[in-house]
């Protein structure tokens, strides 16, 4: 069965040029000139991945991913004109699951080399080794359905699918510390050009969703210099 792509962009010309490439490889394709009726659309028709361009008419990138956020862990890639890390991180703590850049050469394979590291982090979880409901305390994890509860309640905003397979990674032994490395390595696997920063992003991000339901949530440990642990105190 073919997989869905959601393409938001305002501009035409980068539609058609990656929705040709996008169809020659197989994939179905959702356009959206901005932000509004993209929205609506992929409430309505769910895709199994969407690129989404910051700077739109009528809702930006970032306010169109802040709402998909509070209703699905839907992977999500930015397309930014900026050259600044602090949008990319600024993305990362809205919960994009990843970057790339139009500016500098904008490269239509390396976007479906992204996508296609997306799309089968996303389907990771059909794997018969990942399918065990995973439960620490509070927590509860099923990786089957990338659903993830602490203390009997849904987290209000859904962990992307990244930041799911970190807190997985480090909820299958507790107090075994994690290097960034490790979590780069699982969160990642194929893009060797995340840097360190980029997990603590999204640790940060995690950590927030967490507090919505529990403001002493404290699970995740940071071992500076070292990388994170699962706090089974």
């Amino acid at each position: 069965m073919k997989q869905t792509i959601a393409l938001i962009d305002d501009d035409r010309n980068i539609l058609t040029s990656i929705s040709i490439a996008l169809e020659k490889e197989g994939y179905n394709v959702q356009t959206y000139l901005d932000g509004e009726s993209a929205l609506i659309g992929l409430t309505r028709t769910p895709p199994d991945l969407a690129v989404v361009d910051i700077k739109m008419p009528k809702m930006d990138g970032e306010e169109l991913l802040k709402k998909l956020r509070k209703k699905t862990s839907l992977p999500v890639i930015f397309l930014t004109s900026k050259d600044d890390e602090v949008d990319e991180l600024l993305g990362l703590k809205l919960g994009a699951d990843d970057f790339v850049k139009k500016s500098g050469g904008f490269s239509i394979k390396v976007l479906i080399e992204r996508i296609r590291v997306q799309l089968r982090k996303k389907n990771i979880n059909n794997l018969e080794e990942n399918k065990n409901i995973i439960s620490h305390g509070k927590l509860k994890l099923d990786p089957s359905q990338l659903e993830c509860e602490w203390g009997g309640q849904q987290l209000p905003d859904k962990l992307t699918t990244t930041e799911f397979l970190i807190v997985q990674e480090l909820a299958k032994r507790p107090g075994i510390i994690k290097e960034r490395s490790q979590l780069m390595d699982i969160a990642y696997r194929e893009d060797t050009d995340i840097e360190d920063r980029t997990i603590d992003s999204h640790v940060k991000r995690i950590r927030k969703k967490f507090k919505k339901i529990d403001e002493s949530f404290s699970a995740i440990e940071t071992r500076y210099g070292s990388g994170y642990r699962w706090n089974v105190s």
